[in-house]
């Protein structure tokens, strides 16, 4: 639209020029090419000539210029009379469409006169044309082309010719711009007769033809889906069926006539059709049989048609069929598995089996009996199922079964399986499984080197079902590595792998890994939980993920952790321990972490905790106290210990032995043995308790005051014990080097060895301040006195006052004795004496 304004533009302006009255209609100059419309990228050469009398080159100097579109062109003049013509050479048009214009040099630019040139490629041969016939109501012939060519830039018209052999009749169909299709009506052809067909293409550069077909419109024609009437299986033919078929309505009046026929078929069980078996040409009234199928077996099958060479028309939809049953065929591969009690006397057994790839059903209703005898019968029967597997018991002497394939016409030759006892021999390592597909998996594994293997067994299920009706199983040779099993794997599920080797007298230990044919994050990330705190440690731990919500074998942990000024830092944890211990902790800062959870093809992060350690660390004081009160408690120990070894020196020294009155008695008085024998004291007197001993001192009728040991200062009193003669208990006793403190003094008036005196004896009571002589018990006499005679002066009233005023009674003094229980051992003394 905007190339046809320039042009319009351009003619006015050249006009405008050249006429400048009515009576002129001639414009100022002339542009001549060669062509208006070239191929695209050829030269092109124009010349422009201006008029003598063009008003603006009247009686001046003329210089031309070119112009395509907006760009200038160098020029070169023209020899001519005049000298008012210039020429122009491009070398390469290289525009679909542009204008080129001649100028002259004034103020401004005048434009003389011009030209449009138009560049484009001439049409290519049109490719691929083919004819379909339509056999519907109304028929039709369709033929379609290609016109494989970029885009000309140029109107290319396409026509449609069709000559008809038989009646010689010539066709031409004019097609709109663009269009490379064309319907020719029924009145145009003849079903039967042969007719030539091709397309030419025609622009201002040229025309082009396309290559001629010649065909049968009916041969052309894509029938409708045809129909499978009947499928039924022929009496007494095994493995045959008969098809009984027709056309569509619209194509019922072609019955009469041979078509081509292809037939597919598939089992009921199976997802994929058979290669198309091609029967030949039939017609629609004659049935089909389709031999060499598998006895008492359901099919599926699907048929199409043609006619010559016409296209095939779409499969037809599916009819089934069932052949002749016969008795099972070939063998079964079986797979055992056994276990039993320690003594070996009963066996548990579980048996699988699948077809071999030689094995027939030959019947749809199949099922499978395990015997003890070669020929099954009730008495050696111990399994009878429909299903793929059997669990029995056997005496621990069974040495094989027999496994047979039942259907209604008989039975296959019975499959010896062999009881193979399961030996502690480990053969197998290094087993993966590495997913092909989302429908195969490929098994390897490595092996020692044994001449007792005898093969292996792949067996697989899925973890997460417990039906043992789903254990599948592959039979491998002792070369093989690795087998490629199929199944129904589903996507992110787990399934166990085990590899069994096989021995002459045996089945080894398996190993078993997991697997799954394809793999995605975890459903689930479990949340994670504080276990244990220290002062700067933090021991953090989790649940383990079901396993129907792994969706892939899990790789690693790792524990993300960061506080509010720190970095991000990752901890990667033991798949088994699922525990981390977060080390160098900063105290009293908050961490926040979670867990992230990775499989082969992907990773989830959990939920974001928050956590901070503690100021002091509760294990280390702990440990500490503990430290301490061992150490306290060890010694404590050496202490009492040492207190015990040493127990009567520790005494002495800070508890001196001082006896005790009211628990002190005097036994024995000898000075020659320390045996004596003491006369019975009254039933009704307490036991006689010792005293630590008593000293002897001979003292002059007449004491002076100088001369009284007893008088002396309180550091000397305790030295009064000492005797002259030495204890009268212990031998070589000597009281100053004894370590207890006498309870009283007993002083003599002449020496231990001589007679003795009429007087009696006088006691001196220590000056001891032990707190045993300040109390006295309440059997003890408050004041012990000396039993002097008459006479007696008041200083030698040792044990009290006194008391003199009264008259002397005369006493008996063993009465007088028995008062004073702890000197009563003086009187057995004067006895003796006496």
């Amino acid at each position: 639209m905007i190339s046809t304004w320039m042009s319009v533009i351009v003619m006015l302006v050249a006009f405008v020029n050249g006429a400048r009255n009515e009576d002129d209609t001639q414009p100022c100059a002339k542009v001549q090419t060669a062509s208006s419309v070239v191929p695209l990228g050829s030269p092109v050469t124009a010349t422009c000539v201006i008029r003598d009398d063009c008003p603006l080159v009247i009686g001046q100097a003329v210089h031309i210029e070119w112009r395509l579109g907006d760009r200038f062109l160098p020029s070169s003049p023209v020899a001519t009379e005049s000298g008012r013509a210039s020429e122009v050479v491009i070398p390469s048009f290289n525009h679909t469409r542009a204008f080129l214009t001649c100028c002259v040099q004034a103020s401004p630019i005048q434009i003389v006169g011009g030209v449009e040139i138009r560049a484009g490629y001439p049409p290519s041969a049109p490719q691929n044309l083919s004819c379909q016939t339509n056999l519907t109501t109304p028929n039709t012939l369709t033929c379609n082309w290609n016109p494989r060519q970029q885009d000309t830039h140029l109107v290319t018209k396409y026509t449609l010719h069709t000559q008809i052999w038989d009646s010689n009749q010539n066709h031409t169909y004019n097609l709109p711009p663009g269009v490379h299709r064309y319907t020719i009506p029924r009145s145009d052809f003849v079903l039967f007769s042969d007719m030539k067909i091709y397309v030419k293409a025609v622009n201002e550069l040229g025309e082009a033809t396309s290559a001629h077909i010649t065909l049968e419109p009916v041969s052309a024609a894509k029938f409708d889906q045809p129909k499978i009437l009947k499928i039924q299986a022929q009496p007494k033919r095994y493995g045959c069926l008969k098809l009984n078929w027709c056309l569509s309505q619209h194509q019922a009046w072609m019955q009469d006539y041979c078509l081509i026929l292809e037939v597919r078929l598939k089992t009921a069980d199976s997802s994929h059709w058979s290669e198309p078996i091609l029967v030949g040409r039939v017609r629609p009234t004659k049935p089909v049989d389709q031999c060499r199928l598998l006895h008492g077996t359901q099919y599926l099958a699907q048929i199409r048609v043609r006619y010559q060479e016409s296209p095939w028309s779409e499969w037809s939809s599916s009819q089934s069929g069932v052949t002749l049953e016969s008795a099972p065929t070939g063998r079964l591969d079986s797979w055992m598995k056994v276990s039993g009690d320690h003594m070996r006397k009963q066996l548990n057994i579980h048996l699988f089996w699948k077809p071999s790839k030689q094995f027939c059903a030959n019947g749809q209703n199949v099922s499978y009996i395990v015997s003890l005898q070669k020929v099954p019968g009730e008495r050696g029967r111990v399994c009878s199922t429909t299903g793929n597997y059997c669990a029995f018991q056997l005496p621990g002497k069974a040495k094989k079964v027999y496994l047979s394939a039942v259907n209604a016409a008989g039975k296959s030759p019975p499959t010896e399986v062999f009881i193979y006892q399961p030996k502690a021999r480990t053969v197998i390592s290094d087993v993966t499984a590495i997913p092909r597909d989302d429908r195969s998996l490929l098994v390897q594994w490595r092996s020692l080197v044994s001449s007792s293997l005898t093969g292996y067994v792949v067996e697989w299920r899925p973890l997460l079902k417990t039906d043992l009706s789903l254990i599948q199983f592959e039979i491998a040779d002792r070369n093989q590595s690795s087998i490629a099993i199929t199944g129904s794997f589903e996507p992110y599920k787990p399934y166990g792998i085990s590899v069994y080797p096989r021995f002459k007298d045996g089945i080894g230990i398996p190993q078993t890994v997991n697997a799954y044919s394809r793999q995605k994050a975890p459903s689930v990330v479990p949340k994670l939980r504080i276990k244990k705190t220290w002062h700067s440690h933090i021991e953090l731990t989790w649940d383990e993920i079901p396993l129907d919500q792994r969706n892939g074998i899990i790789q690693n942990y790792k524990v993300i952790y960061w506080d509010e000024k720190g970095p991000i830092n990752v901890v990667n944890a033991k798949l088994e321990e699922r525990r981390v211990i977060l080390k160098d902790l900063n105290t009293l800062s908050l961490y926040e972490a979670f867990l992230m959870v990775c499989t082969f093809s992907g990773s989830r992060n959990g939920s974001t905790i928050h956590f901070e350690t503690e100021p002091f660390d509760t294990v280390v004081v702990v440990i500490i106290v503990i430290a301490s009160g061992v150490g306290l408690s060890l010694m404590t120990i050496f202490l009492v210990m040492t207190c015990f070894s040493n127990h009567k020196r520790l005494k002495v020294h800070f508890w001196p032995a001082v006896p005790d009155p009211a628990n002190s008695s005097i036994k024995r008085w000898t000075s020659d043995s320390t045996q004596d024998t003491y006369p019975s004291l009254d039933t009704e007197e307490p036991n006689p308790i010792y005293l630590s001993h008593l000293s002897f001192l001979d003292l002059p009728m007449k004491l002076n005051k100088e001369d009284d040991l007893w008088l002396n200062s309180a550091e000397d009193t305790s030295d009064l014990g000492d005797s002259i003669c030495g204890s009268p208990f212990i031998p070589g006793y000597s009281g100053s080097n004894s370590d207890s403190v006498p309870y009283a003094t007993v002083i003599f008036s002449g020496a231990c060895t001589s007679p003795p005196p009429k007087e009696h004896h006088v006691y001196l009571r220590s000056e001891s301040t032990q707190p045993l002589l300040e109390t006295e018990e309440s059997f003890s006499p408050k004041c012990y006195q000396n039993m002097a005679a008459d006479g007696m002066t008041r200083e030698q009233c040792f044990f009290g006052p006194c008391y003199n005023g009264g008259p002397e009674e005369d006493t008996d003094p063993v009465i007088l004795w028995d008062d004073f229980p702890f000197l009563q051992a003086l009187a057995m003394n004067d006895t003796q004496n006496d």
